[in-house]
């Protein structure tokens, strides 16, 4: 069953069908790994070739106030302390991730029926990873993070114009600029979710056991109510 949108009025959208979600697996506590970083590897190798730019990811921070902005992000590295993204340091994202180091993540992949919900702290990746990431890029990406103020207003064709002198200036290797890099999202908590028929969706929850190794955390495994 598609969505459909019932008497649209100027002021009103009402939605009042979706297709159902009928995954033919199941998710159990018993059956998951016992780290949830090992569960999301197998996850996120199981839909590649099937779901639609699968490291598509939204990330969600917050001022040191509690006002929340969501954003979609690309994930590019899960290792064994977390999930890392890159970005410019003086973004909106950045100047929260700053003020306010938690931050959640949530990957869905509508074609498998399957969501993973991640909540963390926030940490800069080392200058080091930074380098050996941008210089994997294609040189117009590096160009182009030299050229954006993210977040910032700017003129029409601003951007444009500045990536062009930029990129008579550097004719050779793009340095990385000081303001730009990594952020990994330390998770103390994640949840995978498998959608089912009437939405009696499996849930199944990781958190943290309070006290355990920073290294090797320990992690208590639940079921959630749909």
């Amino acid at each position: 069953m598609d969505s459909a949108i019932v008497q649209p009025t100027p002021d009103k959208l009402q939605v009042t069908a979706h297709t159902q979600y009928d995954a033919p697996e199941s998710l159990a506590p018993s059956a998951v790994a016992a780290s949830p970083l090992d569960q999301f590897r197998t996850w996120f190798t199981d839909v590649q070739g099937t779901a639609r730019e699968p490291e598509s990811m939204t990330l969600c921070t917050s001022t040191a106030g509690g006002v929340p902005s969501a954003r979609i992000v690309l994930f590019k590295q899960l290792d064994p302390r977390g999930f890392v993204f890159y970005t410019n340091y003086t973004s909106r994202k950045s100047q929260e991730l700053r003020a306010n180091p938690r931050a959640a993540l949530v990957f869905y992949w509508p074609e498998v029926h399957r969501q993973v919900r991640v909540v963390g702290r926030a940490e800069q990746v080392s200058r080091a990873e930074s380098e050996e990431y941008y210089h994997s890029r294609p040189r117009g990406s590096q160009v182009g993070a030299w050229a954006s103020r993210q977040s910032t207003v700017v003129a029409e064709g601003e951007v444009q114009d500045r990536a062009r002198k930029i990129g008579e200036r550097y004719t050779g290797e793009v340095p990385l600029p000081e303001f730009w890099g990594g952020w990994r999202i330390v998770p103390d908590e994640v949840e995978f979710w498998l959608g089912k028929p009437s939405r009696l969706h499996d849930r199944v929850r990781y958190l943290c056991i309070e006290g355990s190794p920073e290294g090797a955390p320990q992690w208590k495994v639940d079921r959630l109510a749909p």
